[in-house]
């Protein structure tokens, strides 16, 4: 890839340096906080050669996959330090709170994850060695190694109070220093024996590893910065800030912001616990199969605070980490089933590449590039989470570390009490694959929109098709009397995110497909449910006639022509019988699309309005007249 490239590329479709206000990367994903969510070009950053798609709730995040650091590098390079004066004085578009909440959250807990997930390994790894005889673990080496493995849990108050001070722009030594406080060895001691402050007593509560307490205390820390900066007298303002935020945000803290954090996440984990105590194999496969959404859409982020929580509580996660192992390799079986039944060398090697990302707990790949696009693999992945979810559950299955849950990280499941809690990860890891890989691979098949035309098709077409105007403007009617939706709301992925071209739906009132405009039909599908026709300046359109009626084999379609034909408008070109369409549960929408958009101006007409074929739908102009040629 030419990192360089797709950082420019990223850069200029998402209205340039002036509307960043912050830009970060998770493991897959560069995310972004903008001025102006109206100058982003998805439709333009979702073709970049490197960008595996675009999804905007809390923050504008820009699919990448595994390159996603290089990518990162480049843009931080042409951007360099993102200014404050970025920030623009115009209102801004309201958004939900959940968005905002949800945003909070990544923000806070991203930047956590390298170094609880690294110290979380490194003691996985040290209890494998001891396990296998290779370290004594009653001695120094193996003590001190574990220390170092526990440090960032440890110390989790303090990062969290960096991370939350990042996000409220506030100053972040000084916030760790408040929090540090709250682990000081003294102030444990004393909070252990029983102390009071201002008379007032103190709740014992050991605040190592929590991350509700740090949150709260450096919400509380950021009202107090900013109230004495615009108060203070900028001579003294360098101490007296810090100072008097310092003496007023830890009393309040450890008198109520502290403890009120601790039993926040007491109670969620409680809740999480309940539901996993009642309904263990439910709830971890329940979970294992909607994470294909959540992921798509980040809302597997809002787990992580409870996962957290429960490791710096308990030790172990029972419930998202082996809900994920069951998700990312059912995503990785999946890919690999496709890879052997696909046709497509583009997909083929895209499901390859994946379905090895998957396995080792990177799943963007995969969604993006195979799952999504097709509902049978879809289908095949959550059925096969499911199921090894349910075992993860059935045999409750403990993680000890908190990092992408795949094959390199399979130590995280060592429980040096239990030695059968790895076999069943294992066995876990087993189904989620196999089922998945077995379902795809029946299941799944081409969507191919092209045929093979004989050598005699191929002169006639060229034949009829040589005098091409490209200059020529053409004004294209409807094909079918219907509803006009716009192409984003076509219920599939493939033709809804632009991947096959630019154009729109109709939804049919009746089964008769006409030819919209003058050309030369260049392809009719075997199955009869889709056709194309080269337009007079050159343009490709493709007519699909309902969504996955490819498995119809035909059954109620009639095609009326034939490849090299010369039509006109109002030519018949299918007939079709909705009610088949329909009676198989499918979506009788006509697919309306150009194929070769780079080289038009595409302008679509009469969006969600009921049109006749004497209706215009679409403009067609050449990108060559923009160059005043």
């Amino acid at each position: 890839m030419d990192y360089q490239k797709i950082a420019k590329a990223i850069l200029d479709n998402i209205g340039g340096k002036e509307n960043i206000i912050h830009l970060e990367h998770c493991s897959t994903r560069l995310r972004f906080n903008l001025n102006d969510e109206n100058l982003l070009n998805i439709s333009a950053l979702e073709k970049i050669d490197g960008v595996m798609g675009v999804r905007i709730n809390a923050q504008c995040q820009i699919i990448i996959g595994n390159d996603v650091i290089e990518v990162y590098n480049e843009l931080t390079k042409i951007v360099g330090n993102i200014s404050k004066d970025n920030i623009s004085n115009e209102p801004k578009k309201k958004k939900k709170f959940t968005a905002i909440f949800l945003d909070f959250l990544i923000s806070i807990f991203q930047p956590l994850i390298p170094a609880i997930a690294g110290g979380g390994v490194l003691k996985s790894f040290i209890v494998l060695f001891a396990t296998l005889g290779l370290i004594d673990d009653q001695g120094s080496t193996y003590n001190i190694l574990q220390l170092i493995g526990s440090a960032p849990l440890y110390f989790l108050p303090i990062l969290v109070a960096i991370t939350t001070a990042n996000k409220l722009k506030v100053n972040s030594l000084v916030a760790a220093s408040a929090v540090s406080v709250l682990i000081l060895p003294d102030m444990v001691a004393m909070l252990k024996s029983g102390t009071t402050l201002f008379s007032l007593s103190l709740e014992n509560i050991n605040y190592a590893a929590q991350i509700f307490p740090a949150i709260l205390t450096t919400l509380f820390y950021s009202v107090i910065e900013r109230f004495f900066t615009k108060y203070s007298f900028k001579v003294i303002r360098i101490f007296f800030v810090p100072m008097m935020s310092l003496l007023l945000t830890v009393p309040v803290s450890l008198l109520l912001l502290a403890p009120l954090g601790y039993n926040m996440g007491t109670i969620l984990s409680s809740i999480i616990i309940f539901f996993y105590i009642h309904f263990s194999w439910i709830a971890t496969g329940l979970l294992a199969a909607i994470l294909p959404f959540m992921v798509v859409t980040g809302m597997h982020k809002a787990m992580v605070p409870y996962a957290i929580e429960s490791v710096g509580k308990t030790g172990c996660e029972m419930l998202y980490q082996p809900a994920s192992l069951a998700h990312n390799i059912a995503e990785s079986g999946a890919c690999f089933g496709v890879s052997i039944k696909t046709k497509n060398s583009k997909l083929k090697s895209t499901a390859l590449s994946a379905g090895i990302s998957a396995l080792f707990g990177i799943t963007e790949p995969a969604l993006y590039g195979v799952t999504i696009v097709n509902k049978k693999v879809l289908y095949s992945v959550m059925c096969a989470a499911a199921m090894g979810g349910a075992f993860a559950g059935l045999t409750l299955l403990k993680s000890f570390v908190l990092v992408g849950a795949g094959l390199a990280s399979m130590t995280m499941f060592i429980d040096k009490d239990n030695a059968m809690n790895i076999v069943w990860a294992f066995v876990t890891l087993g189904i989620s694959f196999f089922v998945a890989f077995i379902l795809s691979a029946v299941f799944f098949t081409d969507r191919v929109e092209i045929t093979d035309e004989s050598e005699n098709e191929n002169e006639k077409v060229n034949e009829n098709t040589k005098n091409i105007i490209k200059n020529e403007v053409i004004e294209v009617r409807s094909p079918i009397t219907g509803k006009v939706i716009p192409m984003t709301d076509i219920n599939d992925n493939v033709f809804s995110s632009g991947m096959v071209g630019q154009g729109l739906g109709i939804i049919p009132n009746e089964g008769i497909l006409k030819s919209p405009c003058k050309g030369v039909i260049s392809m009719v599908f075997h199955t009869k449910h889709a056709l194309n026709i080269k337009l007079n300046n050159g343009a490709d359109l493709l007519f699909h006639i309902g969504i996955d009626t490819v498995q119809l084999n035909g059954d109620g379609f009639e095609t009326l022509v034939n490849v090299g034909d010369i039509v006109d408008i109002g030519d018949d070109l299918i007939k079709f019988d909705i009610n088949i369409i329909k009676n198989k549960q499918l979506d009788p929408t006509v697919i309306f699309l150009v194929t070769n958009p780079e080289d038009y101006a595409i302008s679509t007409i009469n969006e969600n309005k009921q049109v006749t074929n004497d209706d215009i739908v679409l403009e067609i102009k050449p990108k060559i007249l923009n160059k005043g040629e």
